[in-house]
């Protein structure tokens, strides 16, 4: 299954968590999860933590870019290995 995850950093960038999303809907995603909060609070991304919860074997979870996913590169390594161990991909 493709599972989709966007971020904008504000509630003012409304067109970019939409523009996320529905790209992320063209690539056939069946369930995205979006919200809109700061890369910093890393507590505060719910929808990451439960996008990464809801991935199982064989799923791929899918952004737009990078850098909507990860504040850093150590970050990103930690989000890969947390998909990986549940032997899903990341595109």
């Amino acid at each position: 299954m493709l599972v989709g995850y966007a971020r904008a950093s504000t509630l003012d960038q409304k067109a970019s968590i939409e523009g996320q999303v529905r790209e992320l809907k063209a690539l056939n995603c069946e369930r995205v999860f979006a919200e809109q909060v700061s890369s910093v609070d890393v507590m505060a991304r719910e929808q990451l933590a439960a996008a990464l919860d809801f991935i199982r074997e064989g799923d791929t979870l899918v952004v737009t870019k990078l850098d909507r996913l990860a504040r850093s590169t150590a970050h990103l390594m930690e989000l890969i290995k947390v998909i990986e161990d549940k032997k899903a991909a990341l595109h």
